[in-house]
């Protein structure tokens, strides 16, 4: 059941109350989204679409600093998905599967984000075995290097993410000064496909087939790689990306043995909200530490 989602404008901060299913920590903290950080108040501030937000809860009470409800109900209503029903998707996930429902219930606060196609791309070839801290630090200063000042906040300053036209006309090696090893080819020859052709913002409402077959032509994107950028900023939410940590608890946990086998079983039975239930199990596998290794995407 949905809640009914209230907002007031104080200063530069909106107070929001009536929100579900929606737990901070677990949701920039889930492997999907790079450029929110923990500050030392219990607070996240990140950056999207040009935008710099400090987001706080205090009980039932969600506090977005840095904004105006004009722009809470214009941007941030979407990216943080808050028209969606979570309770009805974990209810139907849970319903005749326990290791599921016990995923949900671990991390019941987690929403997915509605990112940019652009960023969630070219982060995502970032990512490639990559722990989370160092994926965070190379996007950070590519942003820097590259992108645009918006502004300051808490004494910080915060760069937008660079458009296509930025990368693709950096070379190589300078984009390999940002620390992205042998990813840096990618980024580059990406960011001139995408310049040249501009199909990328328009991939949404094709079908899973088309965006993915599109997705793995560029350079950089395999399966999982694709299957993230769909899910994460395409609202392909039948996607269900494959990286070490889903492969572990699927085996561990449902005896499935490759990435063919899971993808099967996961159409088959999680379907539609495939994503959604990806990122419980992937939340629930790295916090639990089931088949742990390392931190790594």
């Amino acid at each position: 059941m949905m809640s009914i989602i209230t907002a007031e404008q104080k200063d530069n901060t909106v107070i929001v109350k009536g929100i579900r299913d929606f737990d901070l920590k677990q949701t920039f903290e889930c492997g999907q989204c790079f450029r929110w950080n923990k500050e030392t108040d219990g607070s996240y501030t990140g950056v999207a679409s040009g935008r710099i937000l400090n987001i706080k809860q205090q009980e039932q009470r969600w506090i977005f600093s840095n904004t105006t409800i004009e722009e809470f109900y214009g941007f941030w209503y979407e990216y943080f998905d808050l028209n969606r029903d979570y309770d009805a998707i974990k209810k139907k996930l849970s319903q005749n599967d326990p290791i599921i429902k016990k995923a949900v219930q671990y991390g019941e606060g987690i929403r997915i984000l509605n990112q940019d196609e652009w960023e969630t791309l070219i982060s995502f070839i970032i990512s490639q075995n990559r722990s989370i801290p160092i994926i965070k630090k190379n996007i950070e200063a590519i942003c820097s290097k590259y992108g645009n000042r918006i502004g300051e906040f808490r004494g910080k300053d915060y760069y937008d993410f660079p458009f296509p036209e930025k990368l693709a006309k950096a070379g190589v090696e300078d984009i390999g000064l940002c620390k992205v090893g042998y990813r840096a080819k990618y980024i580059n020859k990406t960011a001139q496909i995408v310049k040249e052709n501009r199909e990328l913002h328009h991939l949404r409402k094709r079908s899973m087939r088309e965006v993915q077959q599109y997705l793995l032509s560029l350079p950089g994107v395999g399966p999982k790689v694709a299957h993230c950028i769909m899910l994460f900023s395409m609202q392909k939410y039948e996607s269900f990306p494959v990286d070490v940590w889903i492969m572990r608890i699927m085996k561990e946990l449902y005896g499935l043995k490759n990435a063919q086998a899971i993808h099967e079983y996961a159409l088959k039975y999680f379907n539609i909200y495939g994503g959604f239930a990806q990122q419980y199990l992937f939340y629930y596998a790295r916090e639990k530490g089931i088949g742990k290794q390392k931190n790594s995407l």
